[in-house]
């Protein structure tokens, strides 16, 4: 049987299974930064996240799906470490 941090909690609603970023222990670093830092990070992130994701639908569009996958997955990580730095 799979141990939960709150016996309330189903795994599927735990923040570190959502968003596996906070499970490394970077993500502490990253929360340790000042809030001016993060937020200029967290913008470039969104900002990658975004292109990357552009990138990823007109890679799928012409048929090249392993960048397409490549380009996701960029933009779901950017997408991930942005929301550590909330």
């Amino acid at each position: 049987m799979l141990k939960l941090d709150r016996p309330d909690m189903s795994r599927a609603s735990r923040a570190d299974v959502r968003n596996p970023v906070l499970a490394l222990p970077a993500a502490e670093k990253l929360a340790c930064l000042s809030p001016d830092v993060r937020h200029e990070l967290r913008g470039l992130l969104l900002d990658l996240r975004n292109d990357a994701q552009t990138r990823a639908d007109d890679c799928w569009r012409r048929h090249k799906a392993p960048m397409a996958v490549y380009w996701k997955g960029i933009a779901v990580y950017a997408g991930h470490i942005a929301r550590v730095l909330r």
